[in-house]
């Protein structure tokens, strides 16, 4: 047998289970702090449903991610606060320096495989990194970007946390819904394909890098979106947000959540910003241990996913939804045989 096939995956019935959970969570949660994270954890996985197009179906792996949140997060607030543009404006044209700036590196850096694209993803964050301190005229330096204006929806402007709640999770659903359009097209196969096999799929004609730059693009532009949506809501950005932690811990989610499909991204931000805002201050505070408790935390915790469920905590739907129901919500399972 080679594995365990559950083609509901790809499936969108999941966001009848999803969207009435939304709804629920502010209603059984309804401090401003809960909702807040709630929104943290949207706002995180747009970027890691790119990655996962990235990472889940081409195979490409990339370290680079948060400093594309960066470029989307500071081009929207210089623009809007700088230049005077509106909110909106602002965010679309991060989203446009953002996919320019993919298209370079990415025509650059995808001809590397494996490791040695993941460290010049590395690199290219380290680069973003010293800009955006170094370059204090524009981006204000180390001491952060103040003043970024409020998200303003046709004069309606999101002064109240459930405003950015109900507008992230709405990107996060319209998103999602893209997602599953590519991964279930003839796009989606092609990646799959890459993902195998490069030689493989390229012996049958395929421009295998026009895709791969393709994708990488949209998850780029992902990420912009989603750093322009934090800058907005936090009104406050400083460099130190975006270095390679954070690109470390995308890829983390990534990992924890289930590379494929792409339920697995949001799975993934929920586990791991629910332990970066629950867990580690609760043992921070409790047994005296230092910030630094975090990074132990992440470790144990991708070592036990690796070990006990490498493909992710998207693989265990399968179990938690009754059987009865698996139709219903697209998670049933077949299984494969060794033919």
């Amino acid at each position: 047998m080679r594995g365990v096939h559950i083609p509901g995956y790809s499936s969108y019935k999941v966001l009848y289970f999803l969207i009435p959970l939304l709804v629920v969570l502010p209603i059984l949660f309804p401090s401003d702090y809960m909702v807040g994270v709630f929104t943290l954890i949207g706002i995180y996985s747009i970027v890691t449903l790119g990655l996962t197009l990235l990472m889940g179906y081409a195979g490409q792996i990339s370290l680079g991610h948060a400093a594309f949140m960066g470029i989307g997060a500071y081009s929207s607030a210089i623009l809007t606060v700088t230049y005077k543009l509106p909110v909106g404006l602002g965010i679309l044209l991060g989203m446009v320096i953002s996919a320019v700036i993919a298209f370079i590196v990415g025509s650059q850096t995808l001809k590397l495989r494996e490791h040695f694209l993941a460290l010049a993803t590395l690199g290219f964050n380290i680069i973003v990194y010293i800009f955006l301190t170094g370059y204090g005229q524009l981006t204000k330096g180390a001491s952060g970007f103040l003043g970024i204006p409020k998200v303003d929806l046709f004069g309606f402007v999101l002064t109240r946390q459930i405003h950015y709640y109900i507008l992230v999770w709405v990107i996060v659903l319209l998103l999602s819904v893209i997602s599953l359009n590519i991964v279930n097209s003839h796009i989606g196969r092609v990646l799959r394909g890459i993902h195998d096999s490069e030689i493989a799929t390229q012996s049958l004609g395929v421009d295998i890098a026009k895709y791969k730059l393709y994708i990488f693009v949209i998850s780029a532009v992902y990420a912009s979106l989603a750093g322009s949506l934090y800058a907005h809501y936090i009104n406050f950005i400083a460099p130190a947000t975006f270095n390679i932690s954070l690109s470390i811990e995308f890829l983390l989610m990534v990992a924890v959540g289930g590379s494929q499909p792409i339920w697995g991204a949001l799975i993934g931000s929920t586990i791991v910003t629910s332990l970066s805002e629950f867990v580690t201050p609760f043992i921070t505070k409790t047994f005296g241990a230092k910030s630094e408790i975090k990074i132990i935390l992440f470790g144990v915790l991708l070592i036990l996913v690796m070990m006990y469920i490498p493909k992710g905590f998207v693989s265990l739907l399968k179990y938690l939804v009754p059987g009865r129901w698996r139709k219903v919500s697209g998670l049933a399972v077949t299984k494969e045989s060794d033919n």
